[in-house]
């Protein structure tokens, strides 16, 4: 199959750009993933109900800066322990 798929990949390179536009559309739309409007509507769907778990008090703001800082520590030490799993040295750690 991965020869045959190969095969077809390679013949559509030929296509003009407009048939592999078309091409591509047709095979995204047949792996029936999300269409834009379905996610951009899971997005809208989303906003209100972190909106209003806000406004409820249920929820609440963190600053960007504090969330990315998070993320990079984290980021940081999965790095360190992932070069570390044979006990060897990387030198400094973030």
């Amino acid at each position: 199959m991965v020869a045959f798929a190969e095969q077809i990949y390679e013949q559509a390179l030929d296509l003009p750009i407009d048939d592999r536009l078309m091409l591509i559309d047709k095979l995204l739309y047949s792996t029936n993933l999300p269409t834009r409007e379905e996610i951009d509507q899971a997005w809208a769907k989303e906003v209100e109900l972190r909106c209003t778990a806000l406004e409820n008090g249920k929820a609440e703001l963190i600053p960007g800066e504090e969330v990315f800082e998070k993320v990079k520590r984290k980021k940081g030490l999965h790095l360190f322990l992932f070069k570390n799993r044979h006990l060897a040295s990387i030198g400094s750690f973030p």
